[in-house]
């Protein structure tokens, strides 16, 4: 059974993105630099097309995973934005749209007893995303991230 996720680990690597795709672009990458040097003069339009493939491949993993980045920290603003309308004093509720999208995907690891008042102290400390989670004494795993 793996441990409770926590501050010390909760960052999860995508093992197929991170260890095989990403590698893999970046070795063919390698792979149409070579070629292009090596086949110059027999092939000179086969070196050129081979590195803009190679370019336009990374660029599409990296895209890939910022977009699946992108759509997880939106989604995250939104799922913490209700949970906090419905854990947060009526007064406390106006000041929801006065945190950041890194404050948000934060504050998603707090349990619902400490999210009031650790939402009032990252308002008025101004707390980056680190600290938030620092100050999480029970933390709420997020085991669903892309």
């Amino acid at each position: 059974m793996a441990a409770p996720q926590s501050f010390s680990n909760h960052a999860r690597t995508d093992s197929p993105m991170h260890l095989f795709v990403f590698p893999v672009v970046i070795a063919n990458l390698g792979v149409a630099v070579y070629i292009a040097i090596r086949f110059r003069h027999e092939h000179p339009w086969l070196g050129h097309w081979s590195i803009i493939v190679a370019l336009a491949l990374l660029v599409l993993a990296f895209k890939s995973r910022i977009n699946d980045l992108k759509l997880q920290d939106r989604l995250i603003r939104l799922e913490e934005r209700l949970r906090l309308e419905a854990l947060l004093p009526p007064d406390q509720r106006q000041h929801i749209d006065d945190l950041t999208l890194k404050q948000f995907v934060a504050l998603r690891f707090a349990s619902d007893a400490e999210l009031p008042a650790l939402f009032h102290k990252t308002l008025t400390q101004n707390l980056e995303p680190k600290a938030i989670k620092q100050a999480i004494t029970n933390w709420r795993p997020d085991n669903h991230r892309v």
